[in-house]
């Protein structure tokens, strides 16, 4: 993927204490202390209603703390019109179908860089880049809605993309994904990775996580219950809390505790350790 990231840095986000409640008294966050670096690539999982997206909608703007405070680069987020958080957070929904509006593929992807001020080709580059990291080039002319679910999704992402943020936020990016378009959206983390931009996701997918991210945040009822690396926390010692989390870690770690491999293995010390019970079996 050629997306040329903003010029923008990525910045730090940091949640301190913040709590939030919907109006109908909903407490989804309660006392949740988070620092993000620029360039980490983040996973947050944890059972629906856990305060996942509610956390997430906190780094644009979307949601304002009850109380506590969200940071960038130490600066309160609520200094900030959700349109200036826009150039530097980009968010691609679970469900693509509250984020398109357009009647044009192409026409959808260019309207965030359009609304900051690009224009001409580089604004043409923008929309070709985005469209041909997500697979969706041949449907630029396309009506969104001629699209299926999946690809409505890519085309979000694209949407977001398109914008070059220094901080990429996606909500359950691989749901409903072929292995094709999963093998996109891993793309696009790793190409967004290279290009230090930070990258926060939200999964149930745990194969996804083990092997995209560096960091998985776990949460439960509000509250970050823990918070490693993927080894860390699909490790052994950990499972009890996964489970307390609704969670199970991915077949990878439940194999790799087995075999005594660890909670990530490789595809060859699985290929190792098998050939290794096969001998011991002659």
């Amino acid at each position: 993927m050629n997306a040329q990231a903003s010029t923008l840095l990525a910045p730090s986000i940091e949640l301190e204490d913040v709590s939030f409640a919907y109006p109908d008294g909903t407490q989804a966050l309660s006392d949740v202390d988070l620092r993000i670096e620029p360039g980490e690539l983040v996973a947050v999982v944890g059972q629906n209603g856990s305060g996942k997206s509610t956390l997430v909608r906190h780094l644009n703007g979307l949601l304002r703390p009850t109380s506590g405070r969200v940071l960038l680069d130490g600066l309160d987020v609520r200094r900030d019109h959700v349109a200036t958080l826009a150039e530097r957070v980009g968010l691609a929904f679970q469900n693509p179908d509250r984020q398109l509006f357009a009647g044009r593929v192409s026409t959808e992807v260019a309207f965030g860089p359009k609304n900051l001020g690009v224009r001409g080709v580089a604004l043409d580059e923008r929309v070709n880049s985005a469209l041909d990291a997500v697979g969706l080039s041949a449907e630029a002319a396309s009506n969104p809605y001629d699209l299926g679910y999946s690809r409505r999704k890519l085309l979000a992402l694209a949407s977001v993309l398109a914008m070059r943020t220094p901080v990429l936020v996606l909500d359950e990016p691989t749901t409903g994904q072929d292995a094709r378009g999963d093998a996109r959206v891993r793309a696009v983390v790793a190409a967004a990775s290279l290009e230090r931009r930070t990258v926060i996701a939200i999964s149930h997918d745990m194969r996804f996580v083990a092997e995209c991210f560096r960091r998985v945040v776990v949460m439960r009822a509000g509250r970050v219950v823990l918070d490693g690396t993927p080894e860390v926390v699909f490790g052994q010692a950990a499972w009890p809390e996964l489970r307390a989390a609704y969670l199970e870690p991915p077949l990878a770690a439940l194999a790799g505790a087995r075999l005594g491999l660890g909670s990530t293995p490789t595809e060859g010390a699985f290929v190792a350790a098998l050939a290794k019970d096969e001998a011991k079996s002659r």
